[in-house]
């Protein structure tokens, strides 16, 4: 059973087509590459060199060093890694409520991680509707990614870190030289907000406070993690971070669909996470 957007609750047209059980809602959550500059392999610190003097000229003119703008390489691919992806998605169950599952990869390595993330979702074809889908994947009846800010961040930060290690690249993150609009799997609760005003950007917490949802950045946010993994060692309090972050964007999104209404009713269940150096959650 399908829970498309009831048309009575005027939801947002663009989303008419999506049956919200086929959407995987997902966050990341990255860090820099090593703990600190100085860990830097050698060939790799003028290449951070050269990419702060253009990305961050105005630090730079500020007095802040290049040693000191390292605690912002998890923000690039070129520099950081992955240590969490947290998934969730809605799921029927018999008495005809949901259920919405979070499970999360998670590990030190970061290979592993997108490895056991990338066997995930290969599992799953991308939506596409049959006479217009420019994904050669792509089906009527495939599935949807949504995250927040996704489009600008999630989604491209995972395909080049699969490329960096050597894992293959899923269907639905396999979008390389595609248009934004040919990609309709790609959900993004940000992009959504905007209504083509390019200016806004809205965080996840603001969002969702405009909504009524509790904010899950009630314990660390963004800016703490990379010390949160490098200096407190503390990757599970991570993975609950990121899990909170899924939960609030499902629950943003339903807002969108005019189904705000199903989320009192909803059973939250959580996949275990085995914090182990070498494994990630079972799939």
């Amino acid at each position: 059973m399908g829970y498309p957007a009831p048309l009575f609750l005027a939801p947002m047209h663009i989303l008419r087509h999506v049956d919200l059980t086929r959407i995987f809602f997902v966050d990341i959550e990255t860090v820099p590459g090593h703990a600190t500059h100085a860990e830097l392999p050698e060939t790799h610190q003028p290449l951070w060199q050269k990419f702060c003097d253009k990305r961050h000229a105005k630090e730079l003119a500020e007095g802040q060093t290049h040693a000191e703008l390292f605690r912002n390489g998890g923000l690039y691919a070129e520099f950081g890694k992955v240590v969490c992806i947290s998934v969730g998605y809605f799921r029927p169950l018999k008495d005809e409520t949901l259920e919405f599952r979070t499970k999360s990869f998670a590990a030190d390595d970061e290979c592993e991680v997108l490895r056991s993330f990338g066997q995930f979702l290969a599992r799953y074809a991308p939506y596409g509707p049959a006479r217009y889908a420019k994904l050669d994947t792509a089906t009527p009846d495939g599935s949807f990614l949504c995250a927040h800010n996704g489009r600008e961040f999630d989604y491209g930060y995972l395909g080049r870190r699969l490329l960096i290690c050597g894992q293959p690249i899923p269907p639905m993150l396999d979008v390389a030289g595609h248009k934004p609009w040919d990609l309709p799997h790609l959900l993004d609760t940000m992009d959504l907000w905007k209504f083509g005003d390019n200016k806004g950007h809205i965080s996840l917490p603001l969002l969702a406070g405009v909504f009524g949802i509790p904010s899950p950045k009630d314990d660390i946010d963004g800016s703490q993690v990379g010390h949160t993994y490098w200096v407190e060692k503390n990757l599970q309090r991570i993975v609950t971070y990121c899990e909170k972050d899924v939960i609030a964007t499902a629950r943003v999104y339903l807002h969108y669909a005019g189904l705000k209404e199903l989320w009192p009713e909803v059973q939250l269940t959580q996949t275990p996470w085995l914090n182990t150096q070498s494994t990630v959650a079972p799939v």
